[in-house]
Order: C-alpha cells, then sequence, then structure tokens
C-alpha cells in the first residue's frame, strides 16, 4: 500500500512538474538518470548484514511463535481427548488455559508484527541508517554528473534539482484562482 502511494504521488508530482517545466525543456536537454534499489540491496555489503541481523531475529520471532502454537495445539488435543470424562469445573479449567495461551499467542503476533511492531521497529533502527547513506550517495552522484532528476526503480523520485520547484508559483496559483 505504501508504494502504491509513494508511486502516485511521484506521478501526480510528475504530471504537475513536467508542464511547468516543459519551457526550460525546450531550451535544454533534461538529464535524467535511474538507481536499480534491488543491486543496491543486493551488492551494498552493509544492507546484506542488515538483512542477515533482521533474518536472524525473524527466525527467533518464528520460533517462539512456533513453540506457542505447539503448545497451544498439545492443549487443545489434551482436552479433545479428556473433555467427556472431565467435570465441568476441569472442563471450564481447562478452556481457561486454552484461551489464555490463544491470547498469549495473539499478543505475541501483535508485538511482533502487528503495526508498529517489533519487526517493523527493527528493520526500521537497521535500514534507515542506510538509506539516509544511500540517499546522500544519490545526491551526490545526481550533483556530480549533472543529473537534474534522479529516480530510483521502486520508491520513486530520489533526487530533483532545486531550480525545478515549483512550490511557490503552485501556492501562488492555489492562492489566485482557488480561494
Amino acid at each position: 500500500m505504501k508504494k502504491e502511494k509513494k508511486f502516485l504521488l511521484v506521478l501526480l508530482l510528475g504530471l504537475i512538474f513536467l508542464p511547468l517545466m516543459a519551457e526550460s525543456l525546450s531550451a535544454q536537454g533534461l538529464k535524467i538518470g535511474y538507481v536499480r534499489d534491488e543491486r543496491i540491496q543486493q551488492e551494498f555489503k552493509p544492507w546484506a548484514k542488515a538483512q542477515d541481523q533482521f533474518n536472524a531475529d525473524a527466525k527467533a520471532w518464528e520460533d517462539e511463535a512456533l513453540a506457542k502454537q505447539q503448545e497451544l495445539e498439545e492443549l487443545l488435543t489434551e482436552y479433545d481427548k479428556q473433555k467427556l470424562i472431565l467435570s465441568d469445573d476441569k472442563k471450564q479449567e481447562k478452556e481457561a488455559a486454552i484461551n489464555a495461551k490463544k491470547d498469549a499467542l495473539d499478543a505475541f503476533t501483535r508485538q511482533i508484527y502487528g503495526p508498529n511492531g517489533k519487526a517493523e521497529r527493527k528493520q526500521s533502527q537497521l535500514l534507515e541508517p542506510l538509506l539516509q547513506s544511500v540517499n546522500q550517495a544519490i545526491e551526490a552522484v545526481a550533483i556530480e554528473g549533472n543529473y537534474d532528476v534522479v529516480f530510483t526503480l521502486q520508491s520513486g523520485l530520489a533526487y530533483i534539482k532545486d531550480e525545478f520547484d515549483v512550490t511557490d508559483k503552485v501556492i501562488k496559483y492555489l492562492e489566485d484562482n482557488l480561494e
């Protein structure tokens, strides 16, 4: 969903910027570049190291979730075998234990994989500094190579020269025409 929103934003910005840049484009050529995100992720060694760290953590979380799931299944199997001979009090006790295990498994799953869960936070912690480095590298290469615009294949716009910033013109248009 996030990628779709980013793509739509980039597409919208492109539709806004291209007509506004048409005058500039006719006077000079536009130098555009792109970056293959997947190659950076594969070939940039710190990225691979971060991914290995995340995979190790994810494996530990998965193992813990599987252990909790197995405990729950064992309780359910035991209960199914015994429920005909158990007293009502013992049935309620076993059902309460089963529900507690289910709740614990659900809570664990939400804690790890839910919104802003441990997995998301860990991935952000590992990748955020690397993304900053990649963005700095893209900007440095763009400036050094005199690129006007640089895109990434996965996330869209990565760099654009300040001279193409038409925010002030858009705001003025909005103020003049839509108030």
